[in-house]
């Protein structure tokens, strides 16, 4: 049996900043955008086969207040790979958000970052 993980979904703060930020980082394109659940507002932007879904309600949605780590059904963070890493991490710099926690080890590279909305993205490399 194969399968692959399709999407996954975030409330976020602003949904076209956000998708705008993920499609420059990551290369991605906005695959759908409209109204969705409970009357708010979402995109899904990745790739072809996959995507990111970005959700904001009507009403301002609010941050969460206990690290994400130590909640249950939190989600601690979205790993993405790509070729290359360095350029990747440019990207990111130039997107506004801070590269942490460099690694290097089997099977590859990486470094993660939060975005404005505490989303915790992990960046790796197998190349």
């Amino acid at each position: 049996m194969t399968t692959h993980l399709e999407h996954a979904n975030f409330t976020v703060t602003n949904p076209e900043a956000t998708a705008k930020w993920l499609c420059d980082v990551f290369g991605w394109h906005i695959r759908w955008q409209g109204g969705a659940i409970d009357d708010g507002y979402a995109i899904h932007v990745g790739s072809d086969d996959s995507y990111v879904a970005v959700y904001a309600p009507p009403v301002a949605p609010q941050k969460a207040t206990r690290s994400r780590y130590r909640t249950i059904g939190g989600m601690n963070h979205l790993g993405v790979v790509v070729d290359d890493l360095d350029a990747t991490e440019a990207r990111v710099k130039a997107a506004g958000f801070t590269p942490i926690n460099h690694a290097d080890y089997e099977p590859g590279r990486r470094f993660y970052f939060v975005d404005g909305d505490g989303i915790e993205f992990e960046v790796v490399s197998y190349a």
